[in-house]
């Protein structure tokens, strides 16, 4: 009798903790349509782009913005691979917004221990998107020009430009990663439309 308790609690927590492998990779995108539903949010975010007002909140942290994913998360710099454990990564020896050439951020896509995944959502952005980033107090503005799948063997993605450019990239699929999903940015331009 004891036994058959024990084996059905311990067949109970196997189905609960397959259920929690299979069902967590869904989860985010379930959580952005609930909050896509309503444009609020994007609205807000694409205000904070062009106003500028990322750097109010807290003008020491370098922070990226992109309304199409509904992001607004930290960068962090840092020269070990470790740094992706906290969020949004500046990739060393690659630019910054201030420096102008190319500025390399990088995010997983979903992990278990941090299931919202920083960049779960990047495959919702498009050309023509804005993107905001705040760099060492100051907001720039940049507009998507190129969404491309890369294999992740493809390190020119990271090679500096002359012009300045955003880089920002995550593994894709989403069930096997085995490439990158890349998007490319570049400043908006001063009068220039932008997609709604």
């Amino acid at each position: 009798m004891r036994l058959a308790r024990i084996n059905t609690l311990l067949l109970i927590a196997i189905v609960l903790v397959n259920s929690y492998i299979i069902l967590l990779p869904l989860l985010p995108g379930v959580f952005f349509k609930v909050a896509g539903k309503g444009s609020v949010q994007r609205s807000q975010l694409e205000a904070k782009v062009y106003a500028g007002t990322a750097l109010q909140e807290n003008s020491s942290e370098n922070r990226l913005v992109i309304p199409s994913m509904l992001l607004d998360q930290q960068i962090f710099d840092g020269h070990a691979s470790g740094t992706l454990k906290k969020g949004l990564w500046h990739r060393p020896q690659t630019s910054t917004p201030s420096q102008g050439g190319n500025t390399v951020i990088v995010g997983h896509r979903l992990t278990y221990t941090n299931p919202r995944g920083t960049l779960y959502h990047l495959d919702k952005v498009q050309v023509g998107d804005p993107v905001g980033v705040t760099w060492e107090g100051k907001n720039y503005v940049y507009i998507v020009r190129e969404v491309k799948v890369v294999s992740a063997a493809a390190v020119e993605i990271e090679a500096p430009t002359e012009k300045p450019q955003l880089t920002i990239y995550t593994c894709t699929p989403l069930w096997l990663p085995k490439d990158r999903l890349a998007v490319i940015a570049t400043p908006a331009q001063p009068g220039e439309e932008v997609r709604p």
